[in-house]
């Protein structure tokens, strides 16, 4: 905070000074014929965070500046991981979901259409609840998360499914977890052990071999979306997992969705419009979990336990979404599975307690 204050009573002479790293906005100038500057007690009761968001719950000292975090204790670790573990179950039931929406939406009206849904659930949520707009500083991490997160991995890996198989698109999601950690060093500066590499490494190609093993081997067109929706993911999860740092996860998401809001829902009247919708049982409940489940509920739960554990750390749980895929697969699209399985789900399991137990 840079305050103006004057030298001595009689010079009136203005030095800034350094207060802090955050600006509260208070403004004194020392002029003559100026007006009273705000107390102390006044500009205290401003509901303004550090970081310049204006959310109320944010925590400052008293001079406005930025507080540590506290320690994150053995339950909140714990509280963490469980958190990113529902969102990966929530996650793993997305290409399900998606194949059956795709029985009767095209993939356009689809992915517009399930964006427009989680978008009026969670603008619902943040009307109820008189959340405050983030600070403009944030607004270009909502928009990656928008970008990479509600639109670009929804629409890469539909268009993809209507050519690949479940186990076949579960390829990306076996790459994202090193994917994401690798953005995170990037973005963030984490720095994680040689051994949290090697066990990340190890799952990851466990569940490559797993998935393509699956499919064949061959690659297809839907393989470049894949990929694409693999690099835009992870850097959605890492500007997310930065933010939910300095606002509840389930706002990250939030806003993200409301700030797509403006390009999809005209998106989904005109796709509607061009591509035929057959509603079916499958249909609908498939266009709602992906909605609701996959696209907000999910995420809420994902961004906050990655703000627990670490980014990459929780991205690491993902290892088990692409089996976890398979069984959904399996039970709800009639895939049949090789004994392969339990064997990559039993190398799995190993990569995630060694990850988990390495210190980022």
């Amino acid at each position: 905070m840079r305050e103006q204050s004057s030298a001595t009573a009689s010079s009136r002479i203005a030095v800034d000074t350094e207060a802090g790293s955050a600006d509260t906005g208070v403004h004194r100038p020392e002029v003559p014929g100026a007006a009273a500057p705000a107390s102390a007690p006044d500009a205290a009761r401003q509901p303004t965070a550090a970081d310049g968001s204006g959310h109320p719950g944010a925590r400052t000292t008293p001079d406005g500046a930025a507080r540590p975090p506290a320690p994150m204790t053995p339950a909140g670790r714990r509280t963490g991981t469980l958190l990113a573990a529902l969102g990966v179950v929530a996650f793993s039931l997305t290409f399900p979901a998606t194949a059956w929406g795709l029985e009767g939406f095209g993939p356009w009206s689809l992915v517009a259409v399930r964006s427009v849904l989680a978008a009026l659930i969670a603008g619902t949520c943040l009307l109820a609840l008189r959340v405050p707009l983030p600070g403009r500083r944030h607004w270009a991490g909502l928009a990656v998360v928008a970008a990479g997160v509600v639109l670009g991995f929804p629409l890469l890996t539909t268009l993809a499914l209507q050519t690949s198989t479940t186990a076949h698109a579960a390829v990306v999601v076996g790459l994202l977890p090193l994917t994401t950690a690798l953005f995170s060093a990037l973005r963030m500066g984490t720095r994680p052990s040689r051994t949290f590499w090697t066990a990340a490494l190890a799952g990851a190609a466990a569940v490559v071999a797993f998935t393509v093993q699956q499919s064949g081997g061959a690659l297809t067109t839907a393989d470049l979306y894949l990929f694409g929706a693999l690099l835009v993911c992870a850097a959605g999860y890492t500007e997310g997992g930065r933010l939910a740092r300095v606002m509840p996860g389930w706002q990250v998401i939030g806003w993200a969705l409301v700030l797509c809001l403006p390009l999809s829902g005209p998106a989904a009247a005109l796709a509607l419009s061009y591509e035929p919708v057959r509603l079916t049982a499958h249909s609908v409940a498939g266009l709602l979990w992906v909605a609701a489940g996959s696209q907000f509920l999910g995420l809420v739960v994902w961004y906050r336990g990655m703000a627990a554990i670490g980014i990459p750390k929780a991205s690491q749980l993902q290892l088990a979404q692409p089996l976890l895929t398979l069984v959904w697969s399996v039970l709800l699209l009639g895939e049949h599975l090789t004994v392969a399985a339990p064997l990559t789900a039993a190398a799995v399991l190993v990569c995630i307690a060694v990850t988990q137990r390495t210190r980022s």
